[in-house]
């Protein structure tokens, strides 16, 4: 490990507690009361109460021992939203096993790389990624297989791996071990766009924290209902909504995925009163009916109070976090305004930094790189795994986190996202925010997204491309789209921040939390 444990004489938040403990101490306080509820897109919903809950990550816990997994071993959970899911990852993390979390979109030579890197030991899928997990991950002991694709009907039989379902055994020999809140807990990949994608290392006081400080931010209480349908395998999901759910004992639905159609019927069953959600999302609810009767009081996403958003009538805060920082570094107020598209100001907890490109500060109305400053192994990351030398890197001599973010500073320390400094366009020596492209044009009628990207120029070095889903779709846009977009742009943007090129798409690569994939849009410039 490079973060270093607490001196002697300090005494840290989490002190002689772990995530097993957060379980356990809901279990016996709550034991009766809905934590997870499933709610498939076929058949009924199914609820697990916190005690209930407790005794299976048990008997798994148990199972696991009894298939040779040790503290200290790396497990592969490559599912898609399901209960399944989270009763694997806390089995995992109970025996002191880490639980490895991987985006359910990778490619073939992807889940080879994240098992030969972290030296995974097993994994536990679901039938639609049996096959892909056997045939790349072959230094595996033994893969499970559960019995559905979430959200479909249970899979007549599995054709790769074992049963999930024979993993279980009996809960009265669920591991006992000694605890340490600085013990590693979990590891997610990050999107490794510009790289090898990176092996994010929490440890268990990492995920009480998020657990804590994110229920904190969202001000969620015993009796909240969580709305979750971003993926459990991300930070947001599972730190935002689960962990922040299990810390208050209150509860967390789950979907398989997002699904505008079924979203409010949800809500409306489980009387949902919180939801993270992306602007992805929100765009889509709009052209379904808001019903008057949901019980929604906040909401979180990318910014505080958009106004296009206001039809929902929920008080949306924004806030801005990284699988890194656990939690929210920049959040908005929930019992104050906030500046409308702002992201928040920077939580509490942590020290903030806006610089420039020499380390001066920013100014007021200035745009500059994105520093935060926290605890390794507690309010920050441990470090990425097997990579001493990135770890390094990704601070800077004072101690702070360099996030490859950019944002923009307003008055009273709200604090505006600006862009990931790898989507910054340099055009003819001019830097460009393809963000700001981008604003300019989602509000042109008859657009219902667009993503900005760069592409090589001989003359300018880059020059801004557009790629637009319009409204309607691709064949039956308005004839006019392209000029009116075009004259938004004229109207509003430097004419070296115009796009040079306009294409129309019906839909466009994604990554997680169903961002644009621009790398592939930058591929496809290529071609």
């Amino acid at each position: 490990m490079s973060f270093s444990q607490p001196a002697p004489g300090i005494v840290g938040p989490f002190a002689g507690l772990d995530v097993p403990w957060l379980l356990r101490m809901r279990a016996e306080s709550r034991r009766n009361h809905p934590f997870l509820i499933w709610a498939p897109f076929e058949g009924p919903a199914q609820r697990w109460s916190y005690g209930e809950f407790h005794e299976r990550v048990g008997a798994l816990s148990a199972g696991l021992v009894k298939r040779g997994v040790k503290p200290g071993d790396y497990v592969l959970i490559h599912l898609d939203n399901c209960i399944e899911a989270m009763l694997a990852w806390f089995a995992c993390v109970e025996l002191g096993a880490i639980a490895v979390t991987t985006n359910t979109r990778s490619a073939a030579a992807e889940m080879e790389y994240f098992a030969g890197h972290c030296g995974a030991v097993a994994a536990i899928t679901q039938p639609a990624y049996a096959e892909l997990i056997s045939a790349n991950c072959r230094d595996l002991r033994w893969i499970a297989v559960i019995s559905h694709d979430a959200g479909s009907a249970p899979a007549q039989s599995v054709s790769r791996g074992d049963r999930f379902e024979q993993l279980f055994a009996d809960g009265a020999d669920r591991p006992r071990r000694a605890t340490d809140p600085f013990a590693p807990c979990s590891v997610q990949y990050t999107s490794g766009t510009t790289s090898r994608p990176k092996a994010v290392l929490w440890t268990h006081a990492n995920a009480l924290w998020g657990a804590k400080i994110n229920a904190v931010h969202e001000d969620l209480h015993a009796g909240d209902v969580h709305q979750t349908y971003l993926p459990l395998f991300h930070t947001n999901a599972l730190a935002y909504s689960m962990l922040a759910a299990l810390w208050v004992g209150a509860s967390c639905v789950i979907q398989p995925r997002f699904s505008a159609s079924r979203f409010w019927s949800v809500a409306l069953e489980h009387n949902c009163t919180w939801t993270s959600t992306i602007p992805f999302c929100m765009k889509a609810l709009l052209e379904h009916e808001i019903p008057k009767s949901h019980k929604f009081r906040l909401w979180g996403t990318a910014v505080s109070e958009p106004p296009p958003f206001a039809a929902f009538g929920v008080k949306i805060i924004g806030w801005w976090g990284m699988t890194e920082t656990i939690t929210h570094g920049i959040v908005g107020e929930v019992d104050q305004p906030n500046t409308p598209m702002s992201v928040g100001r920077a939580a509490p907890e942590y020290q903030i930094r806006i610089v420039e490109d020499d380390g001066g500060p920013t100014e007021v109305g200035g745009t500059g790189n994105l520093l935060i400053k926290g605890i390794p192994g507690l309010s920050l990351f441990a470090e990425y795994l097997h990579n001493e030398k990135a770890t390094r890197e990704s601070f800077d001599e004072h101690g702070y986190f360099i996030t490859g973010d950019r944002v923009t500073l307003l008055e009273n320390g709200f604090i505006k996202f600006g862009d990931r400094t790898k989507d910054m366009l340099k055009v003819g020596g001019e830097n460009v925010a393809a963000s700001e492209i981008e604003q300019v044009i989602a509000v042109v009628p008859g657009v219902r997204e667009a993503a900005v990207v760069a592409k090589k120029h001989p003359m300018l070095d880059e020059v801004p491309v557009v790629f637009i889903i319009p409204q309607a779709g691709v064949k039956d846009a308005p004839p006019d789209l392209h000029d009116a977009v075009m004259a938004a742009c004229r109207n509003s943007l430097a004419d070296f921040k115009v796009p040079r090129e306009i294409h129309f798409v019906d839909d466009m690569p994604r990554s997680t939390l169903e961002k644009v994939a621009k790398a592939e849009l930058r591929k496809m410039l290529e071609g």
